[in-house]
């Protein structure tokens, strides 16, 4: 068994009705198999464990300690950094959580999960400069075709109007998640990896040739940008330059991702271990 098997364990099913017998393998597994190769491979692997159940959106407990137990790495190895050792001992575990929060984060992507709207920032909808135009009469224009039409001279109202452009803000529909709060991390190769390769298509006579996508690298969804760490480390702890974050910062929190799915494996290992025969 994999940790992808395991998933079904913790969502309620409905009883499955099937003409097939059930299986009656002396080295069939149980459930009560099951649970303890779980429980097993979280007292062994608990880092990569929580890590691929948070993930997953089984437990959002799991999430918190796959994040506090990355932080509790990072402050373990920052100190080979020398920009982040120089780190002031008040404000080093701030930023390590920081950086173990959006690098868990990105560890969790995938093409069929979402974020928050950036445009909107989780409203549905923003404040939109409107300009829209007024007519108006003056009273003295209002007189003077009530002397016209008196006299019966051809009055014509649009001559005696004056417009105005009016700018107004309005609350509009964010054009971006369409009002739905929330954005697809999905690439524009709607997930695929893959897109169709133009030249070879021609080449084939038609006969649809695709390449690995250029934007996700065959991934199906776009990571969260290094950019946004920094921006977040910047407004809320202290100021990193731009040229600091990419010779220090970045290289750091590329680790923490790698160190996520490092610690994943492991527990796939763990559990695969603990259900063979």
């Amino acid at each position: 068994m994999n940790l992808e098997g395991i998933v079904k364990y913790h969502f309620p099913k409905s009883t499955g009705i099937s003409d097939s017998p059930r299986a009656t393998s002396p080295d069939a597994m149980t459930g009560t198999d099951n649970m303890a190769a779980m429980g097993m491979t979280q007292s062994r692997a608990a880092f990569g464990y929580s890590a691929f159940l948070g993930k997953m959106g089984v437990s959002k407990h799991d999430s918190e300690r796959a994040i506090n137990l990355l932080t509790d790495h990072a402050l373990r190895t920052c100190d080979r950094v020398p920009a982040l050792r120089k780190l002031e001992s008040d404000i080093k575990p701030s930023v390590m959580q920081i950086l173990a929060i959006y690098a868990y984060a990105d560890y969790s992507r995938s093409a069929e999960s979402s974020r928050e709207c950036d445009c909107c920032g989780g409203a549905g909808f923003i404040d939109a400069e409107v300009f829209t135009m007024k007519t108006s009469t003056p009273v003295a224009a209002l007189e003077i075709m009530k002397k016209s039409k008196e006299w019966g001279l051809k009055v014509i109202p649009s001559e005696y109007e004056r417009r105005r452009e009016v700018r107004d803000v309005q609350r509009v529909l964010c054009h971006k998640c369409k009002g739905k709060r929330v954005i697809s991390n999905a690439c524009q190769c709607n997930g695929k990896g893959v897109v169709v390769d133009r030249e070879k298509t021609m080449l084939q006579g038609g006969i649809p040739a695709y390449k690995t996508c250029s934007r996700c690298n065959g991934r199906g969804y776009s990571r969260l940008l290094p950019e946004t760490v920094r921006h977040a480390i910047c407004e809320n702890i202290i100021d990193v330059p731009e040229t600091t974050w990419r010779r220090a910062y970045k290289e750091f929190y590329e680790s923490l991702v790698s160190e996520l799915i490092k610690q994943e494996e492991y527990a796939n290992r763990m559990l695969s271990k603990a259900t063979e025969w």
